[in-house]
């Protein structure tokens, strides 16, 4: 996985049409979900799984307090200089989820992973884990919210082709697809970036490759009521992702 975000990190802002808008849509979505859920005074985020800063970038802009962490050391230099051009105040840091608890401490109004991040994690094992690592960061009354695939909803199979999109740059231009192949309930993901200089023709193909556990988000919401948040549920709401699952520390 390490491999695979050092790679995409200088262009991961390209999986989206307007990255921009993106980071201030998910902000307003998310502010909108805390307000609802939990309450409008929850100031104290921790992002688990930040990447480049989509999420924790927009709720920062809101006046939230964010910490946020990954474990990618490129992603997250990333979105410490997007922050900077930004003057955001966010605390950066290389952390694996699982260990959020004895990266950040506790004290924590709302725990995020979104992005579809939490199913990196292979096995229920691990990502039970990674829950009670988020669930003890929080204060009594907090919350934690995740996005992610409905893979229930998801064909099985391989080579199934998952298109992204034509992005224009500059003087570049981007084809953007996503290969799965399943075997079992994990899949292996590659990722093409076609790129081509507008001005001299000259093109190149970037190819990264991860692997991902197909788990269901009802799966996740059994998972969540294991390691301790009452309150799981499910909720509809047009994130990146469209699963939203959330869950309280009573």
């Amino acid at each position: 996985m390490n491999s695979f975000y050092k790679q995409l990190a200088p262009m991961y802002h390209l999986l989206y049409p307007d990255w921009d808008a993106a980071i201030e849509t998910q902000g307003r979505m998310l502010r909108d979900i805390i307000g609802k859920e939990w309450n409008q005074a929850t100031k104290k985020v921790l992002d688990v799984s930040c990447g480049i800063g989509t999420q924790c970038l927009g709720l920062a802009a809101l006046g939230l307090d964010v910490t946020a962490s990954d474990l990618s050391p490129e992603a997250v230099e990333r979105a410490k200089k997007e922050a900077e051009t930004r003057d955001l105040a966010i605390k950066f840091s290389v952390c694996d989820m699982k260990k959020a608890h004895e990266c950040h401490g506790t004290g924590y109004d709302l725990v995020l992973c979104a992005g579809n991040a939490l199913p990196h994690l292979l096995n229920d094992d691990e990502i039970l884990e990674a829950l009670e690592s988020m669930f003890a960061c929080l204060e009594p009354g907090g919350g934690c919210l995740i996005s992610m695939r409905q893979y229930d909803q998801e064909k099985r199979g391989t080579g199934l082709f998952k298109p992204f999109g034509v992005r224009d740059e500059g003087d570049r231009r981007y084809v953007i697809f996503q290969v799965w192949d399943f075997v079992g309930e994990r899949y292996k993901l590659s990722m093409y970036l076609i790129e081509e200089n507008h001005e001299t023709g000259e093109s190149a193909t970037h190819v990264m490759r991860s692997e991902y556990y197909a788990i269901s988000p009802d799966r996740v919401l059994d998972l969540m009521s294991q390691a301790g948040f009452d309150r799981v549920r499910r909720l509809d709401y047009g994130l990146e992702h469209p699963a939203i699952l959330v869950g309280t520390r009573r």
